[in-house]
């Protein structure tokens, strides 16, 4: 059982807590992906997440409200961070640091020694965020992405 998280959002706006996702979540996760990706994943892909890596699918919580998610999975001693997304109204009130860092603590403790993910390489804001947390560009990917954007792949040591 995955502890929840909790802290003060600084901003007025109460108790930020990082638990688990439940199915009870999934219609606030769909708006997020609807609001955040410009080919967001379908309903059964989030449940079918859940069902597979249930373990390491958080969700960022205010006031009752999810307002983030992310989810990862480990392959042989490595972590892939599926997605991460934040309600853009809560952007940059550390509620995406709080889900990186609950993910990665919960990698580590699944004994994975590395977390990796794609960006699309248009979004520089995304690619900041994650050389911040300590992760550093290993390659692209051409082609992606069913636009035919590139991704960006980062990887950081846990």
């Amino acid at each position: 059982m995955v502890p929840t998280w909790q802290r003060s959002s600084g901003e007025g706006l109460g108790m930020l807590r990082i638990r688990t996702f439940t199915p009870d979540d999934l219609e606030q996760v769909c708006h997020i992906q609807s609001l955040c990706f410009s080919e967001p994943y379908t309903p059964e892909f989030i449940m079918n997440l859940h069902e597979a890596h249930g373990e390491t699918f958080f969700v960022a919580e205010l006031g009752g409200r999810v307002v983030g998610y992310a989810a990862a999975r480990v392959i042989s001693f490595r972590g892939h961070i599926i997605v991460i997304a934040v309600h853009p109204s809560f952007r940059r009130l550390g509620i995406g640091m709080a889900l990186m860092l609950v993910l990665e603590n919960e990698l580590r403790r699944r004994r994975a020694l590395e977390a990796w993910l794609e960006v699309r390489a248009s979004n520089t804001g995304a690619m900041r965020f994650y050389r911040r947390l300590g992760y550093v560009e290993k390659s692209v990917l051409r082609g992606y992405y069913s636009d035919g954007e590139d991704a960006v792949v980062f990887s950081k040591m846990l």
